[in-house]
């Protein structure tokens, strides 16, 4: 499938924040919204933001009118979830795809968000953008300044360089691949095992993060991606920030004897170390776009994500 990349956005322009998982701070929101005034941009948010369904930012059906009304105004160029959480994976099957189609934008989130990064990409080629949200990094009192940084990409056509500046890597096999680039939250990746929207890694770049996972249950899904053939479709790994993921008891295997055993099986070339994910600073980069590996340089360079 080919690739659609979104416009880009200039000042003035209007962006709609949603919430399609689990309710944000409202607080840390309402300094993100700041954040996009500052940047020169107006702010439309959905109806389901300030709303709570138990663990769900309202109900199904109000999550998913807002997405797609978010996409349907035509006043609206990038769609930013306010949080992850959980609940995406709730309303991608009932979500009308034709619609994203023929209202292509900027559309930005992670954790969560993962499942409709995969959905949006396989079933209409939009290029998505993985990176902080507003209410759980952007408004938060302590955000590192890359990862506000991070939003310039929107405005203006730029390649992503990431080495050794930005984060300490350590190389796992090496290899000078390419492919696009794929992938975002272990979890939710296996979670899309076995129904329509199953992520796709043949020869793509496949990223990997997660949060409060201990190192079995990262072994556990990190196998099932194995076993499932994701691991050796690809043409290579990128191992993301994994944040308290930690044993909780005394018998355990470190994460990183878990990430490199599976590393390992794929025989693929692999970059640990990547500032992406559940961290602070949080480094932004788009998915659906054509992505170089060169571990004996340590660099990954990503295309720009817009028109």
């Amino acid at each position: 499938m080919t690739f659609v990349k979104p416009n880009r956005l200039k000042q003035g322009d209007t962006v709609g924040v949603i919430a399609p998982a689990s309710p944000p701070n409202l607080e840390n929101l309402e300094r993100g919204i700041q954040f996009l005034t500052e940047l020169g941009l107006n702010v439309k948010k959905g109806k389901s933001v300030e709303r709570i369904n138990g663990y769900l930012a309202g109900t199904d059906q109000e999550r998913l009118d807002d997405l797609h009304q978010m996409f349907l105004d035509q006043e609206v160029k990038a769609i930013i979830c306010a949080c992850g959480g959980y609940g995406t994976g709730r309303i991608t099957p009932y979500i009308d795809y034709e619609i994203i189609r023929n209202n292509p934008k900027i559309f930005w989130g992670y954790s969560d968000i993962t499942f409709l990064h995969t959905a949006f990409r396989q079933e209409t080629g939009l290029v998505t953008f993985h990176g902080p949200m507003l209410g759980s990094d952007i408004g938060k009192e302590d955000t590192h300044l890359l990862s506000k940084e991070g939003f310039s990409q929107l405005f203006q056509p730029t390649k992503l360089s990431y080495t050794e500046q930005i984060s300490s890597l350590e190389v796992l096999i090496e290899g000078n691949v390419s492919g696009q680039l794929v992938g975002g939250n272990l979890s939710l990746l296996v979670s899309t095992l076995g129904t329509k929207f199953e992520i796709d890694t043949k020869d793509k770049l496949l990223f990997i993060e997660d949060v409060n996972e201990e190192p079995r249950a990262v072994d556990r899904m990190l196998n099932q991606l194995y076993m499932a053939g994701k691991l050796a479709d690809a043409s290579g790994i990128l191992i993301g920030d994994f944040c308290d993921c930690l044993p909780k008891r005394n018998l355990s295997l470190t994460l990183d004897e878990v990430i490199e055993h599976y590393v390992k099986l794929a025989k693929k070339p692999a970059l640990k170390g990547l500032q992406i994910g559940h961290c602070n600073p949080h480094i932004a980069i788009p998915f659906g776009v054509e992505a170089r590996l060169n571990t004996f340089e340590k660099r990954l360079i990503v295309d720009s994500g817009i028109m």
